[in-house]
C-alpha cells in the first residue's frame, strides 16, 4: 500500500530468500512453522495504522461500561465462568479489513475483536526476520505506540509475569506440542523464562495448582492462558480442576474475556467502522439479498462454521434453539491492496493491544489472501498468501 516500497520488494524478491527466511524462522522458533507464512510483509501508511489503532480503542472502550458487562455476562457459559475476573481485559485483538468508500479512499472496517492473547512473542520475531532476510530499510518500524523492542519485552513481561518468579508462571494450553502456535509458545519460554504446560498436566491440591518440573512439584501463581474453550469442548477434555473452582491463582488473560470480547460484542457496537450485525435469533425479517450477508458462530476460531454465499436453506438448517449462538452480519468486500507477482492480495490487519496502565497498541498481525475468506482453508495451494507482518515509516 506504499507503492515505492511494494515495487522495491517485489523487484528484489527471490525464492531463495524466501527459503532462507523459512529456515531462519524454524531456527529461531526451535520448531517448524506449520501455518503458511507469506512471502512478503505488508507496508502500511502510518495514518491508516493510527486510524485503526484509534478505532480499536474506541470500540474496546464502548464495551468497557457497566451495561455491556451486564449484557455480556449471559455470554459466559456457567461451566466456564471463572472467578476473580478483573474489570478489564489484559490482551485485546481487533481485526480490520480494508474497503473503499464512495470517494475511493481506503477505510478500515471491523471484522471482529477478541479478549484473548495472540502471537505476542512470535510476531516480533517474524517482523525482525522479514527485515533481516529481505534487507528492509532499517527505518521501517513494526512496533506501535512509540515502543522499541526492549520496551516491548518489558511490557510483555509485566503483563504475563507481573512480579512473580518466572518458575511459578506457566503458559497453559491444550496439547501444546501439537498446536500450530507452538512456535509462539517456545519463543515465549525463551523471552520470559516460563514453562509451557498442558492443561491436562496441571494438578490441583486444595485451592492451589501445581505442575511438575524435573520430578518436583512447582506451585503455579499465575497462568498465561492460551487454552481455547471451544477446543476443550470439542475434545471432551478431562482435567484435574474445574475452571469454575475458586483457585488461588492469577490469570494473565482471564478466561471470561474470551466470551465477553468476541463476536457476541458486535451487535452492541456503534461506530462508522462496524458492519451491520444482529444476533440471528433476533432477526425479524430475513434480508432478501442474503448474498450480501454472512452467518458466523459466536465462539469459534480460524473461520470455523462461517457461512458465506448465504441462501435461505443455509439458515433453515440452523435449529431455532441454537440461533442465539450465531450472528448475521453485513458482508464486506475487502479491497485487494497488496500487489504481488501472482495478483492483488486482500489484507486483514489485526491490531494487538496490552492493557496495563493504559490500553496500548503494540503490534500488528497481517493475514493476506486471495480467496473468499482469509483462513488457510480458503487459500489452499496458493503462494504469496498467509500470515505476515506490518511495517510502516
Amino acid at each position: 500500500m506504499i507503492p515505492a516500497l511494494r515495487q522495491q520488494f517485489n523487484a528484489n524478491y527471490t525464492p531463495e530468500k524466501y527459503q532462507r527466511f523459512l529456515r531462519l524462522l524454524e531456527e529461531r522458533c526451535g520448531t517448524p512453522v506449520k501455518f503458511r507464512v507469506c512471502e512478503t510483509p505488508c507496508f502500511l501508511p502510518k495514518p491508516l495504522l493510527d486510524q485503526m489503532s484509534d478505532y480499536g480503542k474506541d470500540l474496546i472502550q464502548q464495551l468497557n461500561g457497566i451495561e455491556y458487562r451486564k449484557a455480556s455476562a449471559a455470554a459466559i457459559p456457567d461451566q466456564f465462568r471463572v472467578p476473580r475476573e478483573p474489570p478489564r481485559p489484559l490482551f485485546v485483538q481487533v481485526d480490520f479489513g480494508l474497503v473503499r468508500d464512495h470517494s475511493g479512499t481506503l477505510q478500515p472496517r471491523l471484522v471482529e475483536l477478541q479478549g484473548f492473547p495472540s502471537l505476542y512473542a512470535y510476531q516480533a520475531m517474524l517482523s525482525q526476520s522479514y527485515g533481516e532476510i529481505f534487507g528492509l530499510d532499517p527505518n521501517l518500524q513494526y512496533l506501535l505506540g512509540g515502543l522499541d523492542l526492549e520496551n516491548y519485552k518489558r511490557l510483555l513481561r509485566r503483563a504475563i509475569i507481573a512480579d512473580h518468579d518466572p518458575s511459578h508462571v506457566i503458559l497453559m494450553e491444550i496439547d501444546p506440542l501439537h498446536q500450530k502456535t507452538l512456535p509462539d509458545f517456545l519463543l515465549t519460554e525463551k523471552v520470559l523464562g516460563i514453562k509451557t504446560v498442558a492443561i491436562t498436566d496441571v494438578r490441583k491440591v486444595g485451592k492451589f495448582l501445581f505442575y511438575e518440573n524435573g520430578g518436583k512439584r512447582v506451585p503455579i501463581m499465575r497462568i498465561y492462558n492460551r487454552a481455547i474453550v471451544d477446543e476443550m469442548v470439542r475434545k471432551d477434555l478431562k482435567i484435574s480442576f474445574q475452571l469454575t473452582d475458586d483457585i488461588e491463582v492469577e490469570w494473565a488473560g482471564h478466561p471470561n474475556w474470551f466470551f465477553r470480547l468476541s463476536k457476541f460484542s458486535l451487535p452492541y457496537l456503534h461506530h462508522e467502522c462496524v458492519p451491520k450485525t444482529w444476533f440471528l435469533d433476533r432477526v425479524e425479517q430475513i434480508p432478501k439479498d442474503l448474498e450480501n450477508y454472512v452467518v458466523k458462530p459466536l465462539f469459534s476460531f480460524a473461520g470455523l462454521g462461517v457461512i458465506i454465499n448465504l441462501t435461505p436453506q443455509d439458515l433453515a438448517v440452523i435449529p431455532r434453539e441454537q440461533r442465539s449462538q450465531y450472528i448475521l452480519q453485513e458482508r464486506m468486500n475487502f479491497e485487494p491492496v497488496v500487489e504481488t507477482p501472482l495478483g492483488s492480495n486482500k489484507a486483514e490487519v489485526r491490531i494487538m493491544y496490552i492493557w496495563l496502565d493504559e490500553l496500548q497498541p503494540v503490534m500488528t498481525i497481517i493475514r493476506m489472501g486471495r480467496g473468499l475468506m482469509m483462513g488457510v482453508d480458503h487459500n489452499r495451494n496458493m503462494e504469496w498468501v498467509g500470515s505476515s507482518a506490518g511495517f510502516y515509516v
